[in-house]
């Protein structure tokens, strides 16, 4: 999903309700900021970056470019990131890598325990790509809370080029 941001308008409510759609779609995403021509401060890409980065919060590992259509500016950054986010969402780990940054991930981070019980991860394995979907053999899913399962994925992320897909 190619999601085009209008430079002069700014980012709208809209933008970030269609990236949801996509988000919930498993789609990989890269956000392209179009129009980039007819900004007043044409070296604030990174002020911009930063306003993109608050405003999609949800998306924080996906791709931003910076064009313009118009005049063809930078539009050559836009493929190599469309095939780059593209071979992410079909990219599979080997289960034994996959299990052993899970257990340094655990190492460093225990799981909260929650009534006496702490959450244990016997296994994980890849189930799916597009997006990229993985497997947790544990002793109780009820144990594995939000925050979590939020450690656990930027751990694969940090771990395993996923940039532009999600998990």
């Amino acid at each position: 999903c190619v999601l085009v941001i209008n430079a002069e308008e700014g980012i709208i409510e809209h933008d970030k309700h269609i990236a949801g759609y996509a988000l919930e779609a498993g789609k990989p995403i890269v956000l392209v900021v179009n129009k980039w021509d007819k900004v007043n401060d044409k070296n604030d890409i990174k002020g911009f970056t930063a306003l993109m980065r608050a405003e999609f919060q949800f998306l924080s590992y996906v791709p931003i470019v910076f064009l313009s259509a118009l005049t063809k500016k930078r539009i050559h950054t836009l493929m190599p990131e469309i095939v780059k986010v593209h071979e992410n969402s079909l990219r599979e780990i080997k289960t034994s890598v996959l299990n052993e940054v899970i257990r340094e991930a655990v190492l460093l981070n225990q799981p909260p325990s929650y009534k006496g019980k702490r959450l244990k991860i016997y296994f994980a394995n890849q189930s799916g790509t597009k997006p990229p979907k993985f497997t947790f053999s544990v002793n109780s899913k009820k144990l594995v809370g939000f925050s979590y399962e939020r450690y656990l994925i930027n751990k694969l992320r940090e771990n395993f080029e996923f940039e532009g897909t999600p998990i």
